[in-house]
């Protein structure tokens, strides 16, 4: 089995080294070489942070709508995508995936109810479940609730093609269970 992720941004995170310190290595992609059609890139998984939609984080939602097309293509080609909360209000975040999700930015904390037997549910192995931060929640989507809070889907997951793709607003680092889960597969997938 192979692991090898690209994590999403304009500039690298520390979030990359929790990702490598879970065993996987991990490849700081911009948003310019997300967006390059020459970009030939060559993951298990590609993971978008927290913070993706708003404009004093971050420049890579134009690089998502121009890529679209692409992150399909690499999830029908058996790649996984992890997509975090947009944190911000602006409309149609999401509009760069392949199905519908329309979210809302409203932080807070609370009770996460993660669907038991769910190939995505090892996500907050780490956390105390009652009191988990969360930077918003879908209100109308086209794929499958993992996790809910208050009722609210706070994550949810849909097949596409041979792979996946996972949205969730949890505003917390995955479990490195989760994280070695996710980014492991039989062979990498070419974005």
């Amino acid at each position: 089995m192979i692991r090898r992720s690209g994590l999403v941004w304009d500039t690298n995170l520390v979030f990359s080294r929790f990702i490598e310190e879970c065993g996987v290595p991990c490849e700081h992609v911009t948003p310019h070489m997300l967006a390059a059609p020459f970009f030939r890139g060559r993951f298990t998984a590609l993971i978008v942070p927290t913070g993706f939609a708003h404009p004093a984080y971050s420049n890579l939602l134009p690089a998502l709508r121009a890529s679209g097309s692409r992150i399909r293509r690499f999830a029908e080609g058996g790649g996984r995508v992890l997509v975090f909360g947009a944190a911000d209000d602006r409309r149609n975040p999401y509009d760069w995936l392949p199905f519908n999700v329309e979210y809302t930015h409203n932080y807070g904390q609370g009770r996460v109810e993660v669907v038991k037997g769910h190939e995505c549910s090892a996500i907050l192995h780490d956390y105390d479940v009652s009191s988990i931060e969360c930077d918003g929640f879908f209100h109308s989507h086209d794929a499958d609730v993992v996790a809910d809070s208050d009722g609210n889907a706070v994550m949810i997951s849909r097949k596409v093609g041979e792979g996946m793709i996972v949205v969730t607003c949890i505003h917390e680092y995955p479990s490195r269970d989760f994280i070695r889960e996710f980014c492991t597969a039989a062979r990498e997938t070419l974005f």
